[in-house]
């Protein structure tokens, strides 16, 4: 029986050989109360983003606020601010009428830190209002609606809640008490070889990609599919698929096999891309591929107000496309900022 049984060390090293039999990443989902949206990576980093009021009218120049923290015992709070201006200024940060604290912002982008920032979160939890001013002037209003609730969230997410770090969650238990950051999952890239580019499609090749992609009424009379070199015998084809006002989807495919009598199946992934996939096949927003990192990119755009955006970032790992970097944009009430929600390390 013992001979037959895997250690957790065993099988912990088993799963990360082997990419078919480890777990597929799970980027974490935003939550919004009232005012307020957060998300959370894989290692527990969180960010809180004031949204506009519902209803509220838009700011000749908005402001927009976030609070963020990694995740640790010795974590340290970190309050931003970001709006559209030029030059240096000396900002005050007021909740309630009181100056709880000061940060000098160059072009408009500001950031308190330490103590200072952590009683300013303090205070935006609790207080009512808010003002950011500078220069005798203020910069916006941020709504404090919902970052109690948000930062409590914050502090249970990290595991601070009933300790002495936490923001909102206080409670007598130490520093030590507090759950260590999770150990990112580490991806090893395949190096792409470089030379001569692939060999353009032939036009039959051509005709067979758009029928098995689905994309023969979706590409445009000047749109090509690009070709990439992924290995000595595959090639990365990214085959355009449809267009809007803001974003160009693709389809990633992989062709194997010489020039004209090629192979194609669909790139696979362990994270499914986009909000925009299907159970057919993947579709890539906005796409980008380097190179140099084996990454390829997907980034879709939000429309004004109603929509939001999200993307990622994925390496060749030789086999499949990695997930390393997923970011989403929610409930974006004048808010255009990304919050992280899985992070990957990659290595050669």
């Amino acid at each position: 029986m013992g001979a037959k049984t895997l250690s957790a060390a065993a099988l912990a090293a088993l799963l990360a050989s082997s990419p078919s039999l480890a777990q597929a990443p799970k980027p974490g989902a935003l939550e919004t109360y009232k005012d307020w949206t957060i998300g959370c990576d894989n290692r527990n980093r969180c960010e809180a983003v004031a949204l506009m009021p519902e209803g509220a009218d838009w700011p000749e120049v908005p402001l927009m606020i976030g609070v963020a923290r990694e995740a640790g015992p010795d974590a340290a709070t970190e309050v931003w601010i970001s709006r559209e201006s030029k030059g240096v200024a000396d900002v005050s940060f007021l909740v309630d009428g009181r100056t709880v604290a000061t940060a000098r912002a160059r072009d408009g982008e500001a950031k308190v830190r330490g103590p200072q920032a952590s009683a300013l979160a303090i205070a935006m939890a609790r207080g009512t209002t808010m003002d950011v001013r500078a220069v005798n002037r203020s910069w916006g209003t941020p709504s404090l609606a919902g970052s109690g609730a948000a930062l409590r969230y914050m502090d249970a997410r990290q595991g601070r809640a009933g300790t002495m770090t936490a923001l909102v969650a206080t409670g007598p238990m130490g520093v030590m008490a507090v759950k260590p950051a999770p150990t990112p999952p580490v991806i090893r890239r395949a190096p792409v070889p470089g030379g001569t580019a692939p060999a353009p499609l032939w036009r039959e090749e051509l005709a067979k990609l758009v029928t098995f992609t689905g994309c023969a009424h979706e590409m445009r009379s000047d749109q090509t599919p690009e070709l990439h070199r992924l290995s000595k015998t595959e090639t990365l084809i990214l085959v355009p698929c449809g267009s809007g006002a803001y974003n160009f989807t693709s389809v990633p495919v992989i062709a194997t096999g010489i020039a004209g009598r090629r192979t194609f199946r669909f790139a696979p992934f362990d994270a499914a891309p986009g909000w925009l996939s299907d159970d057919k096949h993947p579709t890539l927003v906005n796409v980008g591929w380097t190179p140099e990192k084996s990454r390829l990119d997907s980034f879709a755009k939000g429309r004004g107000i109603g929509d939001c955006g999200g993307s990622e970032a994925y390496v060749w790992d030789g086999t499949r496309f990695r997930l390393v970097e997923a970011t989403s944009m929610g409930e974006c009430r004048g808010v255009w900022h990304w919050i992280p929600t899985w992070t990957a390390q990659v290595t050669d």
